[in-house]
């Protein structure tokens, strides 16, 4: 065949494709209204992956990546249909928890960014947002504690978590030797505190609300820099000064996708969170954590806050495998409620992002 040939074949596969997306989207619609009817929650991380994980593992002879990107976005589009509003993260676009928006939902789910993080509570507790998207830990530096306060707090739900290996970035006009304020989100300047002690040990640090907002405050300004992704650079024009600047190579952060109904149980892979308030007597934390390994559940994550509803009372967020409908799971709750002043269900929810 010719190369003419080829591009004709290449023309009549891509046609034959988009009759079949067309076809997808036809019966995307109808599963939509049927889950109207049902009142089943429109996105579906658990069924997403499970599809995703199908389609790699029945094309071994291609990259499983780009198939899963591929029908990320295949899967966006029949969402964006059956979505009635938004998803909020915590912006600007660009931010670090942007990335993660994108890659729970696509691109073709409409998202908007928000300033602050307890706006993204507010706007899908009003039902102004259908899912929200937080940052909750970092790798190196732990918990976001506002994330983690709020979900306490809020009838939210967990539905969904995604994890993102982050590089950040010095950003600004420049040169590096006309730096003498770095901005950041405090969680991104201290994952590369080791970096800016050497690099620029005698600039301010100062707090931003996003890693993405503190590029747009730096622009033009040469004395200032800001801690971000290349992507928020590129997106505003702003030229980057020094690349992996975070202490860890392995940095990664965790992101919450919260609404306003739990998932329903999917599969025996998924993770629930849950948060504890002890009562105050002898051996409460032991007794509690003992519900659990009592009956071989494996707790994945421990981290205590204080409760903010009195001086020096703590409560203790945790994570572990199985939905919390599954019977091991009553079982184990059951028999910590005695033991407790609060048991709150955050969520059950893949392992992995879709």
């Amino acid at each position: 065949m010719s190369l003419d040939e080829h591009r004709r074949e290449v023309d009549r596969i891509d046609r034959e494709i988009l009759a079949l997306l067309r076809e997808r989207m036809r019966v995307a619609r109808a599963i939509g209204e049927a889950k109207a009817r049902s009142g089943a929650p429109i996105y579906a991380p658990q069924r997403e992956e499970q599809v995703l994980a199908g389609l790699a593992a029945a094309a071994p002879d291609l990259p499983a990546e780009g198939v899963r990107a591929i029908f990320r976005e295949v899967i966006s589009l029949a969402v964006a249909a059956q979505m009635p509003s938004p998803v909020v993260y915590l912006g600007p676009e660009g931010s670090f928890t942007h990335q993660a928006a994108l890659r729970a939902f696509g691109s073709s789910v409409p998202s908007r960014p928000l300033r602050g993080i307890a706006d993204v509570f507010a706007a899908v507790e009003r039902g102004e947002a259908a899912y929200g998207v937080v940052p909750v830990e970092n790798s190196t530096e732990g918990v976001v504690s506002h994330s983690l306060d709020l979900l306490a707090e809020s009838p939210l739900k967990v539905v969904a978590q995604v994890t993102l290996e982050v590089e950040h970035c010095l950003v600004g006009a420049g040169p590096l030797g006309a730096v003498r304020r770095v901005l950041s989100k405090d969680i991104a300047l201290a994952q590369c505190r080791g970096w800016l002690a050497r690099h620029l040990p005698s600039a301010e640090l100062v707090d931003a609300p996003s890693t993405a907002a503190a590029v747009e405050t730096v622009a033009g300004d040469p004395a200032s820099a800001a801690v971000a992704s290349a992507s928020a650079a590129a997106s505003r024009g702003v030229p980057v000064l020094a690349r992996a600047i975070q202490d860890r190579r392995d940095n990664a952060t965790r992101f919450f996708v919260i609404g306003a109904r739990a998932n329903p149980p999917g599969s025996k892979d998924e993770v629930t969170s849950v948060v504890l308030a002890l009562r105050h007597e002898p051996g409460a934390l032991q007794s509690a954590l003992s519900a659990f390994s009592s009956r071989g559940i494996n707790l994945l994550r421990i981290e205590s806050r204080p409760s903010r509803r009195q001086a020096w009372e703590y409560q203790f967020f945790i994570d572990f495998p199985g939905h919390w409908e599954t019977p091991a799971v009553q079982a184990a709750i059951a028999e910590l409620r005695p033991r407790c002043e609060r048991v709150t269900w955050l969520g059950s929810y893949p392992p992995t992002s879709a």
